[in-house]
C-alpha cells in the first residue's frame, strides 16, 4: 500500500474513534443528572469540535495540493 492510502485510512478510523468518544460522552452527560437542557451546550461544543476533525482530515488526506 502507498503511504497515502495508509494516512487515509489510518486517519478515517482515528476521526470515527474519535467521534464514537465524544458523541458517548455527550449522550451519557445529557441522559444523566444534567438533562438534555443542562447537556446541550457540551453538544454544541462537540458538533463544533468533530467538524474541525473533519475538515482537518479532509485538508490533510484528500485536498488535492
Amino acid at each position: 500500500m502507498s503511504p497515502a492510502t495508509i494516512e487515509k485510512i489510518s486517519g478515517l478510523i482515528a476521526v470515527m474513534l474519535i467521534a464514537v468518544f465524544v458523541l458517548g460522552l455527550a449522550e451519557s452527560i445529557s441522559t444523566g443528572a444534567a438533562g438534555f437542557w443542562g447537556g446541550f451546550p457540551f453538544w454544541v461544543i462537540c458538533f463544533a469540535v468533530l467538524t474541525l476533525i473533519v475538515y482537518d482530515f479532509w485538508d490533510t488526506c484528500l485536498r488535492k495540493k
